[in-house]
Parts: C-alpha cells; structure tokens; sequence
C-alpha cells in the first residue's frame, strides 16, 4: 500500500473525517486489520485563515507547498490536500513536489458525469463559490456548468464554516438555513448539489434536500483509497 501525505488542519475537524474515511474505506476493502497508510502534516488554521482573508494567497501556498515537501521527503507517494478552498493554491503545490496531488474537483467531476449531471449548485466558503478555480476545472474537464447561492446565501454558507463547523458547532438551525438555501438553488435550476467544503459533510447530506448531494470530502477519500490500494488490487 502506497503512503498517502495528507495535508490537514485546514480545519482539523475536517482532517479527522478525513482520517476516519481514509481508514474505514481500506479496512473495507482489504478486510482484516487493514488500515490505511498515512503521513500527517497538520496547519495551524488561525496563520492560514488570516493569509486568506488578507487575500495573501502566494504566502498561503508557500506555506503548504513547504509541508507538501516535507511530506514527500517523508515517503508519501501522493497527496490529498483536505480542503476545497487551498486547492485554489493546487498549482503551486504541485510544483513543489514530484509526486501527484489528487485533485479534490476531480472525483467529484466523474461522480456527477457518471449521474448525468448538467449544471451543480456548489456550496463552501465565500473564496471556493466566488474564485474561479472550481468553475474553471469543473467546466474544462467535465462540461458541467456550475451556479452558486446568491450573495446574501454565500455570506450565511461561509459564515457557519467558520464560525460553527471549523469549530466543531453543529446546529440545527444552520442545517435548517443549508436546507433552505438548497432549495433556493433548486428552485434556480440545480440538479445537484456539491458540498464543496469539507466540513459541510458534518452539517448536511442527501436527506436535507431532494437533490442528489456529491460529497467532495467522502469522493476526493474514495479515489485516495484508489490510489493507495492500487498495488495491492493488482497483486490479488
């Protein structure tokens, strides 16, 4: 099995979904006492949060670029940045290294073309809806158009990420707000929505709308597995 480098802490609460993905996904797959092979470089989310809202993305990638590096020198084989909104910074990140960074738009892409999907509702924090990194791919690579909330929603989505989820606060009434704004998506053509912060899984799923829901976090730990356990699947 591979050695997969994540970098986490962006925030921790999602790194720890993360983790349990990661290893419940092998042990299921390989059966046993089989768990998934990791190396840990985790941020302090506080230095990263204010590079973000100074609009100091250059510094923000140095930063990870650095500890994907670390990462690589310490045997990972691939990695898996654990947030959507640092894979703004994705390109940065892969010059650093030599080894691949799975890309979290990527399985969440074939996800939805495998369902048919034409046009996604995405929902995340305020820069992953307004910057044009996840429309771009998204659009580029699987030719599906992509719609976010209006601005007074994205104000409301951005603000239980960071003032809830990323601190481990999950509300009934901010899951009743994600359901309305799901709705409001719905009623302005979505037909899909796209959980495109890693820390909303915590807060939603399918059953808060009737929508078909695409977890990146759940999908971008899935085809880690993949990576991963690739050798092992050849060898059976």
């Amino acid at each position: 099995m591979r050695y997969l480098g994540l970098l986490g802490g962006m925030s921790w609460e999602s790194t720890a979904e993360y983790y349990r993905l990661l290893n419940r996904g092998v042990a299921r797959r390989l059966g046993g006492l089989h768990s998934a092979s990791l190396i840990i470089h985790s941020v302090d989310f506080a230095g990263v949060a204010a590079l973000q809202a100074a609009g100091e993305w250059d510094l923000a990638g140095a930063l990870l670029a650095d500890a994907a590096a670390g990462l690589e020198r310490a045997g990972a084989a691939g990695l898996l940045l654990c947030t959507n909104t640092m894979h703004y910074v994705s390109d940065t990140i892969e010059r650093a290294v030599s080894i691949p960074l799975l890309h979290i738009v990527d399985p969440t892409g074939r996800a939805m073309q495998a369902a048919g999907v034409q046009r996604a509702a995405l929902l995340g924090t305020r820069y992953t809806m307004e910057l044009p990194f996840w429309r771009h791919r998204l659009e580029d690579r699987f030719d599906i158009d992509l719609i976010v909330p209006v601005a007074e929603d994205r104000a409301a989505v951005h603000r239980v990420i960071y003032e809830e989820l990323c601190r481990g606060r999950i509300l009934g009434e901010s899951q009743a707000l994600f359901g309305a704004i799901m709705g409001r998506l719905a009623d302005a053509g979505a037909d899909a929505i796209i959980l495109g912060c890693t820390e909303i899984t915590l807060l939603v799923s399918d059953r808060d709308t009737p929508l078909p829901v695409f977890d990146t976090t759940a999908l971008h730990a899935d085809a880690a597995i993949d990576f991963a356990i690739a050798s092992e699947s050849a060898a059976v």
